[in-house]
């Protein structure tokens, strides 16, 4: 079962996804992420992909797209906040 990444981990988790771009939300406990693609078909291809590596791994993100845009935000609802899985799915997304 997944659970919440402790404060140790956290330090060595998120901290290269920190360095990447993502950020803690303010006011919850989740990371976000902004990414920027050329134009609408290149944004909605990248969601494309990462929606079957979040099928896959049954971690759906919260996401919006607006034209190039493509916001994420990842937190695990089953324990309420960051976990390993948020990582895994952040450090996926960074490589589509």
């Amino acid at each position: 079962m997944t659970e919440l990444l402790s404060d140790t981990a956290r330090e060595t988790v998120l901290q290269p996804l920190f360095d990447s771009g993502w950020a803690m939300v303010e006011g919850r406990d989740a990371i976000h992420k902004t990414y920027e693609f050329s134009n609408f078909v290149e944004a909605f291809s990248w969601m494309t992909s990462a929606a079957l590596w979040a099928e896959k791994w049954d971690h759906h993100p919260e996401w919006s797209n607006v034209y190039k845009t493509v916001e994420v935000t990842l937190t695990t609802h089953d324990v309420g906040g960051v976990s390993s899985l948020d990582a895994k799915m952040a450090r996926k997304l960074d490589t589509l």
